[in-house]
């Protein structure tokens, strides 16, 4: 039973027993990481990192790993309870295993202001390339059809569960990411990101948030949300108001 902690740099470890640090974009990391696991290690898709985010530690799971129960968490983000400061024990979350199968953040609005009262699929039109979302559409269309009517609902929810976090059984875990992946992968065969900047290259990580919250609305499974504590909340971003209208205008 471990909690997976993703992280793409050296971080203040400081959390309960069962958790674990995992290095993601390892193949392009140098220094001492003693004591962490790497993302590079066995079947791997590292180098893809720049592109799928938590993702790469999420494949590496999946493949090297024969925990009875795992979880993804970040380096700066874990589970709390209620209004909570504490990271939430491994022990804790297994006990909740025993009534749920999946333990996943709390739904939540996306948090920029021209996102209010617009769905899944608007805030997607408006952050990032909805083509790139309508490609993922077709492809589960053509591979996974009974997913298409879950999917539209998802997409016109206004909040959803985030950062690709969760503790589950390992079963459930492989069996997802067989699913996402599949999908993941065919994407990546047809969109083309050449031109795109270094944020919106992080595609596939933006695309698996929503597909999760597709995957647990079709398979209608038992599902606990908990708090998520973030240890190292960002900055406030400062944009003009013509650079709000510039970022609408780019991917609108």
């Amino acid at each position: 039973m471990v909690m997976y902690v993703i992280t793409h740099k050296k971080f203040n470890q400081n959390y309960p027993n069962g958790y674990v640090s995992l290095l993601v974009g390892a193949n392009n990391k140098t220094g001492d990481y003693t004591g962490y696991l790497k993302d590079d290690q066995g079947d791997n898709i590292s180098d893809k990192n720049k592109n799928y985010c938590e993702l790469t530690g999420l494949y590496w799971i999946w493949k090297n790993c024969n925990d009875e129960n795992v979880g993804l968490s970040h380096y700066r983000r874990y589970f709390t309870e209620s209004s909570s400061t504490k990271i939430v024990e491994v022990g804790t979350l297994e006990q909740i295993l025993h009534e749920y199968d999946w333990i996943v953040a709390k739904p939540e609005e996306l948090g920029n202001w021209h996102f209010k009262k617009r769905n899944l699929y608007q805030q997607y039109k408006i952050a990032h390339n909805i083509q790139d979302l309508d490609t993922v559409r077709d492809i589960i269309s053509r591979k996974y059809p009974s997913y298409l009517d879950d999917f539209d609902k998802v997409m016109q929810k206004v909040s959803l569960s985030p950062y690709n976090m969760f503790y589950t059984t390992k079963k459930n875990a492989d069996e997802y990411c067989s699913w996402l992946f599949d999908i993941l992968f065919e994407a990546e065969k047809i969109i083309d990101i050449s031109d795109y900047d270094n944020y919106q290259a992080r595609i596939f990580g933006f695309l698996s948030e929503r597909l999760l919250n597709v995957y647990l609305e079709h398979n209608k499974f038992k599902v606990k949300y908990l708090d998520v504590l973030n240890t190292e909340p960002n900055p406030p971003i400062k944009r003009s108001l013509l650079g709000e209208i510039a970022y609408l205008v780019r991917w609108h």
